[in-house]
């Protein structure tokens, strides 16, 4: 299908795939490869435009990761988002320099130019900006098309070989007309075919899982979430009684989450499902700790072991599956690009980093977006109810805990964040939020109750509105709904005199707490 999209060239940037992404929602292909792809390859498949994303480090540095000069001599048009723009020009013989007013954040683009990049938007608008390098003097042949307050080639062109830059961010949803320089750059400028859908995905996604697994058998690893179902269901269709599914309880789960996994995995769906009850194991191995990042590795790794002892008698399995997606993988560690690590994933323990060098895991959903991935399940015949939930991390509850793990935490954070959930689902709002917790916080505050003093624990309200996981902000609840959450939170739950609300966006802050 390549030949037929767009070719995007990953720096390391943590917004690469979010441009596959938006330029999928416009129904072209596009295909995410390292910035070190084999030039031959990309003569073979020949796409119709090629993208260089942005990156974490600066051209002139020792070590920058640089891409193939012959890109430039195919024939193919190139565009070069911010560390890509600097990367063309340096390449092609303009200067790139450390900046001395660093962009971050919103910036205002006046075009100086018509250019078929820029066709359709107003003479300015908001864009967004992350970087520290600028371009100090165009390569021959290119001319400035875009200018903000602080970098005078904020867009550059060369409308004879159809190369293009942009020093901003036109993939993230803070820049105002980005979907349109998207559109026009796959659709005026590359000429490609607007023929991907979700459907072909799915079909492309089985085909691969089939021709992958052949006649062998694969487990799949549950959590009941919405990636885990969304997984279960395609590998199903796939390959049908060669998948079986384990769900590890880990007492790390929100309240009656066991039950409703087997109502939906063994009575709707049909699916062969393992349940392995190890909540005693898990708070053992927890206890004491406080670090996130030693949870999280923590948890892999055991959910490894339980997963193991519970399918030792089973007959072979030569494939492990994932619902990871690709938020997952980027904030760890690039599979595509030199991408800068964030915080680990359960998922991406050692254990699991070599059986997927091996080539031994199966993770159909790991170039998706969680907006994808509801998409995707709903081409599959997912119910909505099921597809709609909110996103859930995989060590569960553990990271909604700051600092020590116990039981009567967790069954009081349990006890809270099924009130947060059950009153945004009264107001209506529930499906307006992306994501809505609660956080259990490592510290106490004073009270009174009954005319007593009360010095008791706090826990953290956090609901975000988001498209994609990547770009969040904290949602607008109306103050009558967040009184009343409150209210029940501190009646009906011992242990707790006071709740606040978390109104961080992300970037700078994440979404979960750890």
């Amino acid at each position: 299908m390549l030949h037929k999209g767009i070719l995007i060239l990953d720096f390391g940037s943590q917004y690469t795939q979010l441009i596959a992404r938006k330029i999928r929602e416009l129904n072209y292909y596009a295909e995410i490869q390292p910035f070190s792809y084999p030039i031959e390859e990309i003569k073979a498949n020949l796409p119709k435009g090629i993208i260089l994303s942005g990156g974490p480090s600066s051209v002139y540095d020792s070590n920058a990761p640089k891409i193939n000069d012959e890109i430039f001599h195919l024939g193919i048009p190139v565009l070069g988002i911010c560390y890509g723009l600097q990367m063309m020009s340096h390449l092609l013989g303009g200067k790139v320099e450390p900046a001395q007013d660093r962009e971050y954040g919103k910036a205002h683009l006046k075009i100086l130019q018509e250019s078929s990049l820029f066709a359709s938007l107003p003479d300015k608008s908001v864009v967004w900006m992350s970087h520290g390098d600028k371009v100090l003097s165009l390569p021959d042949g290119f001319v400035a098309i875009g200018e903000t307050e602080s970098s005078p080639f904020a867009a550059i062109a060369n409308e004879q070989n159809h190369w293009y830059g942009v020093q901003f961010h036109p993939e993230v949803a803070h820049t105002e007309h980005g979907i349109t320089i998207l559109q026009n750059f796959a659709s005026r400028i590359c000429h490609a075919e607007a023929n991907w859908s979700m459907e072909n995905y799915a079909e492309e996604k089985i085909r691969e899982i089939r021709k992958t697994v052949g006649k062998e058998r694969v487990l799949l690893g549950l959590s009941g979430g919405v990636d885990s179902t969304v997984t279960a269901k395609l590998l199903y269709d796939a390959i049908g009684k060669q998948l079986t599914c384990v769900y590890v309880d880990t007492g790390l789960m929100r309240l009656n989450e066991t039950e409703a996994v087997v109502r939906r995995f063994r009575d709707y769906f049909g699916m062969e499902l393992i349940v392995v009850h190890s909540e005693e194991r898990f708070l053992e191995a927890l206890s004491g700790v406080s670090d996130p990042e030693q949870k999280r590795k923590i948890i892999g790794k055991l959910f490894l072991e339980e997963f193991k002892r519970a399918t030792k008698d089973l007959p072979h399995h030569e494939f492990l599956a994932q619902g990871t997606l690709y938020t997952d993988v980027i904030e760890s560690v690039s599979v595509k690009g030199p991408s800068e690590t964030i915080k680990s994933h359960h998922n991406r323990v050692k254990e699991v980093m070599e059986l997927i060098q091996a080539g031994k895991v199966i993770e159909p959903l790991n170039e998706l977006f969680k907006d994808e991935v509801r998409a995707l399940g709903e081409v599959l015949g997912i119910p909505e109810e099921m597809l709609y939930r909110h996103p859930f991390p995989g060590p569960g509850l553990a990271i909604r805990i700051l600092g020590e793990i116990s039981k009567e935490k967790l069954d009081v954070l349990r006890k809270a964040d099924y009130i947060l959930l059950e009153e945004l689902k009264t107001s209506g709002l529930y499906k307006q939020i992306w994501q809505a917790f609660a956080v259990f916080l490592p510290v106490k505050a004073v009270g009174v109750m009954g005319d007593k003093r009360t010095y008791q624990n706090v826990i953290a309200l956090r609901m975000v509105e988001s498209t994609d996981g990547m770009t969040a902000d904290f949602a607008k609840v109306p103050y009558d709904v967040l009184g009343k959450i409150s209210s029940r939170i501190i009646n009906e739950v011992d242990g707790i005199n006071r709740v606040v609300y978390d109104i961080s966006s992300k970037p700078p802050a994440t979404i979960e707490w750890e």
